[in-house]
């Protein structure tokens, strides 16, 4: 396999509908990627015309209410990338529009979830940090040509603190920190209450915490917002604290540090979650079971302080390969090509995010840092 390219850097700024044409515009070439990935799939499933259309419509109305701001970047976006404002939304509530077109074409039975991400992330604390600073990672595990289809975000906003996410092209959000030292990743859960109603599209509910100025303000956001599917939302800030919600539809659960870290794959861990719902997860990720075993073990073995490059090389594990917390592509369970797409890793309190593409093939990083100084965890900034 070939060098795997540095995912770019788009930079943008302004009200929503400009941002969203800067981005467009910038990221033009993945962005169509990105819609062929998703729109290819809607086709298998026989979902086309008049019926695709209304499916899109549907969840364009459900980003309205939430948040009339994001529509307008996801219009900008589509002008400026030549493509359908439907395009745009489909990119943004992925998950949600192919479990609603399955359900629609009858063509898989629940739980919709064989095309969730998977994903193993951590968080360690600054009494742990050989930094004296949180850290904050994941690998996330998702269709292999994502590599291709990627980018890095940096949004200047009028509206509140600047925002650094790495995300699929066309996307308002994935993985990410922000001006006021708070990070975010997510990975999949699943469970039997899944894709019975509607609710916010998991991608914006993470992009709504990267606006936020403070922690409590974030974990309410991901605490009280409704979903159609389960997730796991691991929030962290600079100023030393870190939480862990595990999200069915309709309510979460929280996970707090042990040991000065969190680490989570996709498998339900609060009891409280495991004695009121059905594990529906362990069917698409089975070596969940393991993978953040293994990467607490390494992190263990680390001693009291826990650096960058440890928590690197705890998510370079290639225990049980191919089903590995660093997965080689591979075949998924619906024959597509699986894989870690990649290693994020970030230290909020300098505004630091790096990623490195296929790091089963590829241990090269590109750095991404925030344009305002960033959050020092002190209550001061640098």
């Amino acid at each position: 396999m070939t060098q795997p390219a540095p995912f770019p850097l788009i930079e943008i700024g302004g009200a929503p509908r400009e941002r969203g044409r800067q981005y467009g515009e910038q990221a033009r070439m993945r962005i169509h990627a990105s819609v062929a990935v998703y729109g290819d799939q809607l086709g298998e499933l026989g979902l086309a015309g008049a019926e695709r259309q209304r499916l899109i419509d549907d969840f364009a109305a459900e980003i309205e209410r939430f948040d009339v701001d994001y529509l307008e970047e996801m219009r900008g976006i589509a002008e400026g990338a030549g493509v359908a404002l439907g395009d745009i939304v489909m990119i943004n509530a992925r998950t949600e529009v192919i479990s609603r077109a399955r359900r629609l074409a009858k063509a898989h039975p629940a739980p919709d979830d064989t095309d969730e991400d998977g994903c193993t992330g951590a968080v360690i604390l600054p009494e742990r940090s050989a930094t004296g600073e949180v850290i904050h990672g994941q690998n996330w595990d998702w269709r292999a040509e994502c590599a291709e289809t990627s980018v890095v975000l940096r949004v200047e906003r009028e509206e509140g603190p600047e925002l650094l996410t790495f995300v699929e092209a066309g996307g308002l959000a994935r993985s990410g920190l922000n001006g006021s030292g708070l990070s975010i990743t997510a990975n999949f859960l699943g469970c039997e209450r899944d894709y019975r109603h509607s609710g916010v599209p998991l991608s914006l509910i993470r992009r709504k915490v990267l606006e936020q100025e403070h922690m409590a303000l974030a974990m309410r956001v991901v605490a009280t917002t409704p979903k159609s599917g389960s997730n796991n939302m691991m929030l962290a800030t600079a100023e030393g604290f870190a939480i862990d919600f595990e999200c069915a539809p309709d309510e979460s659960y929280t996970l707090y540090p042990e040991a000065g870290m969190i680490v989570h794959a996709n498998n339900w861990l609060s009891d409280v979650a495991l004695g009121k719902l059905c594990e529906r997860g362990v069917a698409t990720s089975p070596d969940s079971l393991y993978r953040a075993w293994r990467v607490r073990r390494h992190l263990d073995e680390c001693g009291d302080r826990i650096g960058v490059d440890d928590l690197k090389a705890a998510f370079f594990d290639d225990f049980g390969s191919p089903y590995s917390v660093c997965r080689p592509p591979r075949p998924g369970f619906r024959g597509d090509l699986s894989a870690t797409v990649a290693m994020v890793m970030m230290q909020p309190a300098r505004g630091i995010l790096e990623v490195a593409p296929l790091p089963a093939v590829n241990r090269e990083f590109t750095h991404y840092r925030l344009k305002q100084a960033p959050f020092r965890g002190t209550g001061e900034w640098s």
